[in-house]
């Protein structure tokens, strides 16, 4: 069993006791029609206290297997910890709404404890990099690469596709861990969440004084993560509900209605605070 995986599913039936089993209200997937654009590759896990939850749907068959088994419909009524366990297993669907329930949890639980994560709009993860720097990425992210090379630093992709692998405009991309090794700070997505690569890769980049992980499925707890040596955990919370909804069914662009955030190791409470926060 995945070491992180099996940690966060200790963590979300912790959350789960203390909360009173939250259940889901509603699983939403983006149109079917409208699959292009970074917005149309999430699906989102909203409880019935209104905390929403985001994973990634495009590994493996992830996608077309929740949309094949009718995943909203029998997701309505769930407990979130029921779908949270899923997490540990193999098939890409059930790993995914594990994923995002364990997310909507860690985001109830910030509610419930009246602890807001600090907004930043860094999508780096406050890695800020700088000329002469050797910065490593985990998963090709494109709109992030111009923020990196702008700044005057060298920049080494870490991807799991063959095809994207050699030297680019700016950037190399590579297949081997190993090239990580002389990155001083280095920022990952979280698609290492779902992969099952995150203990692989941070080792690869264990010398690196600044780690990263962000995305809109940041969303969990980053307790789990910090012990690792992870300095940043960035991830999105939904701040207006009924304009999400709207415009993500829509298969719109819904980032304006989430919040963008980075947690900071060493200036965070802690999972065992913020449960006892909410008695």
């Amino acid at each position: 069993m995945n070491a992180v995986a099996e940690t966060y599913i200790e963590l979300a039936a912790r959350i789960a006791a203390r909360l009173e089993s939250p259940r889901v209200r509603a699983l939403h997937l983006p149109p079917a029609e409208t699959g292009t654009g970074r917005d149309a590759e999430f699906c989102a896990l909203e409880l019935e206290d209104g905390s929403v939850g985001f994973s990634f749907l495009r590994l493996d068959d992830a996608e077309r297997r929740l949309r094949a088994g009718d995943a909203a419909h029998r997701c309505a009524g769930m407990t979130a910890l029921a779908l949270a366990r899923g997490y540990v297993e193999d098939d890409p669907a059930v790993k995914a709404l594990g994923f995002a329930a364990i997310n909507a949890l860690s985001q109830s639980l910030f509610t419930r404890a009246r602890w807001v994560p600090p907004e930043s709009g860094d999508p780096l993860g406050r890695i800020e990099p700088r000329a002469g720097e050797h910065i490593g990425m985990i998963g090709l992210f494109p709109p992030l690469v111009s923020r990196i090379t702008e700044a005057g630093a060298r920049l080494t992709v870490l991807e799991l596709r063959p095809d994207l692998a050699g030297e680019h405009a700016g950037f190399r991309v590579t297949l081997d861990p190993g090239e990580l090794a002389g990155c001083v700070k280095v920022v990952s997505t979280c698609t290492v969440m779902l992969n099952d690569t995150l203990d692989e890769v941070l080792d690869a980049c264990r010398q690196a004084r600044f780690r990263a992980i962000v995305g809109p499925t940041g969303g969990c707890l980053p307790d789990p993560l910090f012990d690792r040596g992870v300095d940043a955990l960035g991830g999105r919370r939904v701040v207006d509900l009924e304009g999400f909804r709207k415009t993500f069914c829509a298969g719109d662009k819904w980032g304006g209605h989430t919040s963008k955030y980075a947690i900071l190791n060493g200036h965070y409470p802690g999972v065992t605070e913020l449960l006892n926060r909410t008695r």
